[in-house]
């Protein structure tokens, strides 16, 4: 019983996470407009709770995060202190950005599915 209540707990407080981290990206991507086209595609809590793995995806794949990646991470400070005062808790967590390879490899799927069934084989 104990360990469901610790699971729902982590859940509810990474849903939280989730919102608000989005909440602040699209407020940073209304004013630098270099950062559209990016998207919030999920955030993972390590175990201990001290990194908050925030994960990206873009229009036009890997190659334009990793160029982008400095201008996110000037964001990283602010977007830390904003947490801080929106979610209680005793330790805000450590930003860390990474680009979500997951959504390349449905949309691969998709397109192998698309042509498969384009020629009639599905």
């Amino acid at each position: 019983m104990n360990k469901r209540i610790t699971d729902i707990k982590r859940a509810q407080k990474i849903s939280l996470l989730f919102r608000a981290i989005s909440k602040l990206f699209l407020e940073a991507s209304m004013d630098n407009k270099e950062l559209s086209g990016f998207y919030i595609n999920r955030v993972e809590l390590s175990p201990n709770k001290s990194q908050c793995y925030i994960y990206f995806c873009t229009t036009k794949g890997q190659e334009e995060f990793q160029e982008k990646l400095e201008i996110l991470k000037l964001y990283k400070p602010s977007m830390r202190a904003a947490l801080s005062k929106q979610i209680s808790g005793r330790y805000t967590p450590e930003l860390t950005f990474k680009f979500d390879t997951c959504q390349e490899k449905v949309q691969r799927i998709d397109q192998l599915l698309q042509n498969l069934k384009d020629k009639g084989d599905l």
